[in-house]
């Protein structure tokens, strides 16, 4: 990671995938993605657009969630995301972006979180320890980036 890029980084580790559709719902276009980290053991339940990218069951992949996708840090433009094509962001690293906005928050009494995201729809749940995620707010906007390692 870029020293520049860490002060954008909310959350990052590298996930394996266990399940695919692990509920048995299959959805055109449309993947769920079950997933545990490798460093803080997250649990990932993530969909994401099978026709655009396309993680299967052992692949490990990074992701990062990022509150801008501006390499200085600078805050990001959440009314709509229009990708510079002449500047380079955050996003040239990754394979796979999306913006969304954290629409709940559980807090556990063992120490644990739940967060859940929405990115227009396709939702994304990260269980873990809570030191892990203190950089997630509430009602916040930020990016998911991801890239297969």
């Amino acid at each position: 990671m870029e020293p520049s890029a860490a002060k954008v980084t909310l959350f990052e580790d590298i996930f394996e995938v266990n399940a695919l559709n692990p509920d048995g719902y299959k959805f055109d276009r449309v993947n769920r993605i079950q997933a545990i980290g490798t460093t803080f053991e997250c649990e990932l339940l993530l969909d994401i657009n099978c026709e655009i990218y396309s993680l299967l069951e052992g692949e490990k992949f990074t992701a990062v969630l990022a509150s801008t996708l501006h390499l200085d840090g600078s805050p990001a433009d959440h009314s709509c995301y229009m990708p510079n094509t002449t500047e380079p962001d955050l996003s040239d690293n990754y394979e796979y972006v999306m913006h969304g906005r954290v629409f709940d928050m559980a807090f556990k009494k063992d120490g644990t979180v739940s967060i859940s995201i929405s990115y227009g729809g396709l939702l994304m749940r990260l269980v873990g320890d809570a030191r892990h995620l203190t950089s997630i707010q509430p009602d916040q906007r930020l990016f998911l980036l991801l890239k297969k390692d």
